[in-house]
């Protein structure tokens, strides 16, 4: 099966004998024949219009459908917002969001719905509650520690050396002398 989805979609527009790379299960390629009897043909698909195939939004509904998949995070890519993300995860929050919105339910209203549904993660500003103090304080804590820590070391006054004895006395003056 995943020698026939390689070799279809190399082989798009190409007729006869080619070469398509055949990964075995050590990730290594060799090169096996595939013949095609008829070329395939596929219209050309633009990946956004792929990923949201539904009808246009009016200009309200996409300003605030923009506003709210800017704040949410996508749960499969984590550092990508619900907006810029083509997983289909994304793709059917992306969906669900719109259908919300449409509904007539406020921002609030979907983030508590989905933030019941994916818990604070799905946000990418959660809300400061005793859960996420660690979350949004930590960093602070910890740079404070740190400077506190570095003006302990500063401020620390270096130990005087202990005196010399009379023997290590004597035996610098005789290096000396040498």
């Amino acid at each position: 099966m995943r020698r026939m989805v390689l070799a279809s979609l190399v082989l798009w527009g190409a007729g006869g004998l080619a070469q398509v790379p055949d990964v075995s299960a050590r990730g290594v390629a060799r090169g096996v024949p595939v013949v095609v009897s008829q070329p395939a043909v596929l219209p050309a698909v633009d990946a956004s219009v792929a990923a949201f195939t539904d009808a246009p939004m009016s200009a309200a509904v996409q300003l605030r459908w923009d506003h709210i998949a800017g704040e949410l995070r996508c749960l499969v890519c984590q550092n990508e917002s619900l907006a810029s993300s083509h997983a289909e995860l994304a793709v059917d929050l992306r969906r669900e969001v719109r259908g919300l919105i449409e509904q007539g339910q406020s921002d609030a209203d979907i983030r508590r719905f989905l933030v019941s549904r994916y818990g604070d993660f799905v946000l990418y500003k959660p809300e400061v509650k005793p859960v996420t103090w660690l979350l949004w304080f930590g960093p602070f804590v910890l740079l404070l520690g740190a400077l506190v820590l570095a003006l302990r070391l500063m401020r620390r006054t270096p130990a005087a050396p202990a005196p010399l004895t009379d023997s290590e006395r004597a035996r610098v003056h005789q290096l000396l002398e040498s």
